[in-house]
Formats: structure tokens, sequence, C-alpha cells
């Protein structure tokens, strides 16, 4: 069975891409919970800069309190010198790089006919620009010492195309297929290098700030926890490396899929 105890990822360093809130920050505290040193990033470092609840900060700070090691880095993924100085003030502080999350996303909700090409630049530019701008500076580091695992966030919208032309989320589905795609073929590239990829695909609705924002009228009684999301990732976080190149669902990686 796999250790997720209180000290199962001690002395491991992780970074996790939008920390601020929802899946992101659920996960940060996971991982921080379990001994590692999560370095939380995101755009939203203090309050009165974005609509929605939740800062860099303040994740930083309930890591913190619990006891664990956290830092916080302000970050925008489609900027690559930020992503370079995300994974430098990261070595720097901690010295190695043991897991990255790439969870930072965005969506936006209009049937394909009145999405416009900036709308499908901005999805694209997060959701699938931004994972590979984050893997792209780890990877050296976590090449060098022989180690690391990536983690990377999908939809249940993928294996539903249906789903997603009715939501109204085609350029969502599409930029996650694409780093379902990353994932396979990139755990194929870094195997020989003691570096496993794996992907989480989300198939149930979560209770995010964002997706609760975007959903004001729906009854999201029935839906998960942001909390559920971030247990999956610390299974995926602490298999053994040679378990590589798999996109599971949440369901799937609890019953050791």
């Amino acid at each position: 069975m796999t250790d997720t105890g209180k000290s199962a990822l001690r002395d491991s360093v992780a970074i996790v891409t939008g920390a601020s809130r929802g899946i992101g920050r659920a996960t940060a505290l996971a991982l921080g919970a379990r001994g590692a040193s999560v370095v939380c990033a995101a755009r939203t470092l203090d309050a009165g800069t974005s609509a929605m609840p939740g800062t860099l900060r303040e994740a930083v700070d309930e890591i913190r309190a619990a006891g664990g090691t956290a830092l916080a880095v302000a970050c925008d993924v489609t900027d690559e010198s930020q992503v370079a100085a995300l994974a430098e003030q990261t070595l720097g502080e901690f010295g190695h790089i043991d897991v990255l999350v790439n969870n930072a996303a965005v969506n936006v909700l209009a049937p394909f006919a009145e999405t416009t090409l900036k709308r499908w630049d901005l999805v694209l530019n997060v959701n699938l620009r931004g994972t590979v701008a984050c893997t792209s500076a780890v990877l050296p580091a976590m090449i060098e010492r022989g180690a690391g695992r990536i983690i990377n966030i999908s939809s249940g919208a993928v294996s539903d195309p249906a789903l997603a032309a009715r939501l109204g989320i085609i350029p969502y589905a599409v930029s996650k297929a694409a780093v379902e795609m990353l994932t396979r073929t990139l755990a194929e590239e870094l195997a020989p290098h003691g570096v496993g990829v794996n992907c989480l695909r989300i198939e149930s609705a979560v209770a995010t700030e964002g997706a609760l924002l975007m959903n004001p009228e729906t009854d999201t009684s029935g839906w998960e926890q942001p909390a559920t999301a971030a247990d999956a990732v610390v299974r995926l976080a602490v298999r053994d490396v040679s378990n590589t190149g798999n996109v599971v669902t949440i369901a799937e990686v609890r019953s050791g899929g």
C-alpha cells in the first residue's frame, strides 16, 4: 500500500501552480501536511488583486500554521521569465525540486461560434503553454538529480466531447486533451532520467471558487470538494517513479489504478 501519511513527502520540495485557491490551494495544503516544502505559485499574491477569494499569502500562512514549510511566489505561467524565476527561486531556497503540479488553468464559457481567437489564445496559453513552460523550467534540475515527478491536471470533458460542447468549454477541453498527450509522450522521453509524468483527469465537477462563480444558478451540493482532488494528487506524488505515463481519474487513483 502506498504511504500517504504525514511524513510521506518529508524532505521533498513541491511546486504547485494556481495555488491561491481551488484545487491548487487544496493540493498545496495536502502536500505540506505530508511533509513537503511547498512553493505556492499563482498570480494572486495579495488580497484585492482578484475578483475571487484566495491568495498565495493566505495559502502559505495556512500551511505554516499547520507546521509545514511554504513559500509564495507570484507567477504568471504564460510569462517565460516569471516561470524561470519561479524555478530559480525554488532552487535557491530549497536546493532541489521533487514534484511539480501543473494545476493553473482558465476557462471560458461560450459556444464555439462565439469564442474569439483572443479567448482561444488565453485558454491555450495558460492551460497548455503554461504547463509546457513550467515543466521545461524544472526539468534541468530534475534530470541532473535523476529524480522527479510531474503531475498534470486534466478534465473529464476530454472523455466526453458532448459534455464539452454542451457546456461551451471546447477550448478548455482541447487544451486538456493536449495536456494528456503531453503527459504520455513526455513520460516516454523522461523515464530513463528517473522523472515520472502522470496526469489526473478530474472526472467530476469540483466546487472551486472559479467553478462556483461561473455557475451561480447551479445546485452544487453534490459536487466534489477540492480536497478530494488534492488527495489524488498526493497519491500520485508518492507513487514509485516507474509508474509513469498514466492518465487516471480520481476513482482510479483511489483504487490503485
